[in-house]
């Protein structure tokens, strides 16, 4: 999608104007900007990146008309005309309106609205009433029996984003009045962390699962919070340190074996377990999330309607990240619990450019395909990626499975925990703020520089990255980048962990710039907050993203977030651009495109100079991410949409 792009103009204070002028139409023309960080000018800006360049290119702090005179080349055809700022609802600039000289003549005629004599005098309009954030709760006339079914759900256990929804969304659909039942495993380390479980109760119901060539003997706990029954598989193979997938020597070689139990237990429990006095029944709804239950729609299909159990369930597959496909050698189907006539439902052959040796037939079981082709609808956790998965450089081999589902695949953004994450309550951040009193941000900020050792500046930007040190994440383009970046009046903190190499490069970058890099190695959520509180910029320059959780927060916060335009950060963050026609802009950040160094270094200045030159239009873009509705009940209702396609159909399997 390419963005405006503006030829050079002289722009005109509206004072010279005559006075009855007034219009809605407006020229485009192209422009160029000044760098920060060198003294040389990019031209090789990706378009997206040009079209929100312009609030860092006025030289006065106060948004008034620029003056581009010092910067631009003038050409007496060229010139045009300021008319009017554009404004937003907060009263904070947002672009112009511009006309050519030739169209000046015959706007002469056109009358101007009426204003009052106070009007006159300013053109910022008044700030709204900014509307509460909690979520509104619907009531609905159908119910449904919900069950999600996943590896990890927070509080209980959490590696990332999947996490995070498997936590909120069954939260957000009970509080519509459906039932929501989530199945997870009951994970014991032997710490601390096992505390998570305390409040989930012995339903001393043991069931025994036929797979992996012998029966194995699960139990359940529950534990019933904000109107949901939370239903944790015990057994032993989850009882070890690490996190879900693996520990420190790597990832667990049993991982097949332990989810295959997951999805047995989640199609068992709606059966057997009488949560509040009776069964969840068979006409259910499972939402199964990733690859670690993605054999249930496989089971649902293969193992109990052929007996006339489950044959009103339906079942929809959320892929949060297709990158991760539960792929293992072919012989080990027969462990799987599977009727030998549905081996090609899972059936995956590498090409011949993957495979091994020559000798190498490919051969192998893929949980996500199983889940794609049997699946009464299939659900992304952003519109963006919806539509990228189904692309060669995105599907990751299952791109043509998924361009043939396209009729039943959907893209819904995730929302985000308001509760946990609210400047205005939150315990981790130094001082509380909302958006109408930011004052408690800049004293975050001050606090996070104190804390990380930091000069004390708070006229200075403070950039912040907050993920997993990976590719994904786009951890190679910040380092290529950093070099260039720390010749700025700027200052950087990182928090994550993941490749040692990243690590060690953290660790090295923070020696090299004592006064401007700070590297956190590890995760920590009080951390987490207080940068996202802190910051004046969040920098997220991922590969691919499905649907990013960062972003949401950043905004939630009024730091503003500077990333990659893919996945759900394209559908999340709008990109800023001063020279738009419409008066009530939506844009909350910057975004670039493609994942190169020059495009994320360009987008990084205008959000630089914006932060420096032009405070008007950086509380503006504060205030518009601060008041955008992230919360969960947008997407609860649209996934009730997809809930009611689903059972309206019959079974796809």
């Amino acid at each position: 999608m390419d963005s405006l792009q503006l030829v050079p103009f002289l722009l005109l204070h509206p004072s010279s104007l005559p006075p009855q002028t007034y219009t809605n139409s407006s020229l485009t023309r192209k422009f160029r900007f000044p760098t920060l960080l060198k003294t040389k000018t990019i031209f090789s800006v990706n378009a997206h990146a040009d079209a929100g360049a312009g609030a860092g290119a006025a030289a006065s702090s106060q948004d008034g008309p620029f003056a581009f005179e010092d910067q631009i080349s003038h050409h007496k055809d060229d010139k045009a005309l300021v008319l009017a700022r554009e404004t937003d609802d907060f009263g904070y600039l947002v672009g112009f309106r511009l006309i050519p000289e030739s169209g000046l003549e015959e706007l002469m005629t056109v009358p101007p609205p009426a204003t009052t004599e106070e009007d006159s005098s300013s053109d910022v309009v008044g700030k709204p009433e900014v509307a509460d954030t909690e979520e509104e709760v619907v009531k609905i006339n159908v119910s449904y029996n919900i069950v999600f079914v996943t590896a990890e759900a927070a509080p209980y256990s959490k590696t990332g984003g999947l996490a995070d929804v498997c936590g909120s969304l069954p939260i957000a659909l009970a509080s519509r009045g459906h039932r929501v039942m989530v199945v997870t495993p009951r994970y014991i380390h032997g710490t601390s962390e096992d505390l998570k479980f305390a409040g989930a109760v012995d339903l001393d119901h043991c069931t025994k699962i036929f797979c992996f060539g012998a029966a194995q003997e699960i139990g359940f706990y529950h534990e019933y919070r904000e109107g949901v029954d939370w239903v944790f598989v015990d057994h032993p193979s989850f009882h070890r340190s690490g996190n879900p997938y693996g520990d420190k020597y790597g990832t667990f070689g049993d991982n097949q074996f332990r989810f295959t139990l997951l999805s047995h237990a989640a199609c068992e429990a709606p059966l057997v377990l009488p949560l509040g006095g009776f069964t969840y029944g068979e006409k259910c709804l499972f939402l199964a999330n990733d690859w670690h239950a993605s054999l249930v729609p496989v089971l649902l299909a293969a193992k109990y309607r052929p007996h006339g159990v489950y044959k009103d369930a339906r079942s929809i597959l959320v892929i949060h990240n297709i990158a991760h496909q539960g792929v293992e050698p072919a012989s080990t189907y027969s462990n799987l619990g599977l009727p030998t006539e549905w081996y090609g439902a899972l059936e995956w052959v590498f090409p011949t450019w993957a495979r091994t040796h020559a000798l190498d037939t490919g051969e192998a079981v893929n949980f996500l395909k199983g889940a794609v082709v049997t699946a009464d609808r299939i659900v992304t956790v952003s519109k963006g990626y919806s539509w990228e998965i189904t692309t060669s450089e995105g599907g990751c081999g299952l791109h043509e499975l998924l361009s043939s589902r396209r009729s039943i695949l959907n893209g819904i953004t995730n929302g985000i925990d308001v509760t946990e994450w609210d400047p205005s309550c939150d315990k981790h951040i130094a001082c509380n703020y909302s958006v109408d009193d930011l004052s408690g941000k800049a004293k975050c900020k001050i606090f996070l520089q104190e804390e990380l050792g930091f000069p004390l500046r708070p006229d200075c930007p403070l950039i912040g990255f907050i993920g997993r040190l990976d590719y994904q994440k786009g951890i190679d383009l910040i380092r290529l980048t950093m070099p260039e970046l720390m010749e700025a009046d700027v200052q950087f903190v990182m928090l994550g962990s993941g490749n040692p190499v990243y690590e060690d490069w953290m660790r090295a970058t923070e020696s090299a710039y004592k006064d401007k890099f700070r590297g956190w190695v590890g995760f920590n959520v009080p951390i987490s907050h207080k940068i996202t509180a802190g910051c004046d910029i969040l920098l997220m320059p991922s590969a691919f993203e499905p649907c990013g959780l960062n972003q949401l927060y950043a905004m939630r916060y009024g730091t503003i977030p500077v990333v990659h335009e893919t996945g759900g950060l394209r559908d999340t963050v709008h990109n800023f651009n001063p020279y738009i026609e419409e008066s009530k802009a939506e844009s909350t950040g910057w975004t670039f495109s493609p994942l190169t160094k020059e495009s994320m270094l360009a987008a990084l200045r205008y959000a630089i100079q914006t932060y420096n030159e032009h405070k008007s239009s950086w509380k503006g873009l504060m205030l518009r991410g601060m008041t955008r509705d992230c919360t969960w009940g947008n997407a609860a209702s649209q996934y009730e949409q997809v809930i009611e396609w689903a059972l309206g159909d019959p079974p796809y399997c």
